[in-house]
């Protein structure tokens, strides 16, 4: 452990480095993907679906620093999340879950924006479709169901007492009745879908298609996070998600695929995706700490080797020309050619997340 710890450290401390630097790039802007030449960042003004990210990121260089001008700026940037709270996008669980989540117990404003947030979710359950709906905030038809709809808002949703951790479980479920028996059980999960009306109404949508890795690595995340929040509630049918961790993790490729999997799975010439890998990381660590899991220590060394590989082969030291602490060979989007080989904020934010869980600064139960 004490190899784990050297090696785990040294790349904490790179990428919550490159958060400072960034922080002086981007000013009152957030950070979206970094060009890989140089390091300079494509921003939005609100924050868009990864805003939560950049204010996660700040709360994890501020639990690491333990300084009160990191708290400060972590604060700010959390701050200006508030917007997103009453949004009509069940992406608000990426912007606020992870954008207040690792804020300490004693911060009481990110406390209270997660709680409005939460308030918010459920008041868009929709008990007739089973699920929130990913909604028109980010544009396109509102009722869609998507994989990226489902991490995040399953504990944000839960947050909001018992009526939340009933709507948290049916979310979930609902997206794994779609995203993994939409195909009658076989092939890879189905992403995306348009629900046109009543609960038994969908059409698989063609964009994001089966093989996008990432959305199989937010699927599993979300799987996890479920067995986590189980704590023998019947309502989260835990049998059901403990299978369907062991279809993902089958399907995926996670516990014997690429270490870091192409973007699309089913396109031999898909650039990689470090994000993916990072996500998938995360979620394994936490299907470790599932009590009675079965594998947890394929799981456990499985993330430690993904996080390794990450570190020893994408993350950018000192001497090369460009900043220090970039994730590499992220892709934002391979099917529109958007930064398919970039640094992303949600990739250093998972990647963070997880080199701190594996040196125990944060508890991944919470988080």
């Amino acid at each position: 452990m004490t190899g784990t710890r050297d090696w785990a450290e040294e790349a904490l401390r790179l990428v919550l480095g490159r958060v400072t630097e960034t922080a002086g790039q981007v000013g009152a802007r957030f950070p979206l993907y970094a060009d890989p030449a140089d390091g300079r960042w494509t921003t939005t003004g609100r924050g868009s679906w990864t805003g939560g990210f950049w204010a996660g990121l700040h709360r994890l260089r501020a639990l690491h620093t333990g300084t009160a001008a990191d708290r400060r700026a972590a604060a700010a940037v959390t701050a200006r999340l508030a917007p997103w709270a009453e949004a009509d996008t069940a992406a608000r669980g990426l912007v606020l879950w992870y954008g207040t989540a690792p804020a300490e117990d004693t911060d009481r404003a990110a406390a209270a924006l997660r709680e409005r947030a939460a308030k918010a979710a459920l008041d868009a359950w929709d008990p007739e479709l089973g699920l929130v709906p990913w909604g028109a905030a980010l544009g396109g038809p509102r009722l869609r169901a998507r994989a990226d709809g489902v991490p995040g808002l399953v504990p944000l949703l839960a947050a909001a007492g018992p009526e939340g951790r009933a709507a948290a479980a049916a979310h979930l479920h609902r997206h794994l009745d779609l995203c993994l028996d939409g195909r009658e059980g076989s092939g890879r999960p189905v992403p995306a879908w348009r629900l046109d009306g009543p609960r038994g109404s969908r059409v698989a949508e063609p964009d994001p298609a089966p093989g996008w890795t990432r959305g199989e690595s937010w699927l599993l995340l979300a799987v996890a996070d479920g067995l986590l929040l189980a704590d023998g509630d019947p309502a989260w049918r835990a049998d059901r998600l403990a299978s369907a961790a062991d279809v993902l993790l089958r399907r995926g490729e996670f516990l014997d695929g690429p270490v870091v999997p192409p973007a699309e799975a089913d396109a031999p010439d898909a650039p990689l995706d470090t994000s993916a890998a990072a996500i998938a990381a995360v979620a394994l660590l936490k299907l470790a700490r599932v009590p009675g899991a079965v594998g947890a220590t394929a799981c456990a060394d499985r993330a430690e080797t993904v996080l390794r590989a990450l570190v020893d082969a994408h993350l950018t030291r000192p001497g090369g020309g460009r900043p220090t602490g970039m994730l590499l060979d992220g892709c934002y989007d391979a099917g529109s050619g958007t930064a398919v080989r970039h640094e992303l904020v949600w990739g250093d934010y998972f990647l963070a997340l997880g080199l701190t869980a594996l040196l125990g600064g944060v508890d991944l139960g919470r988080v």
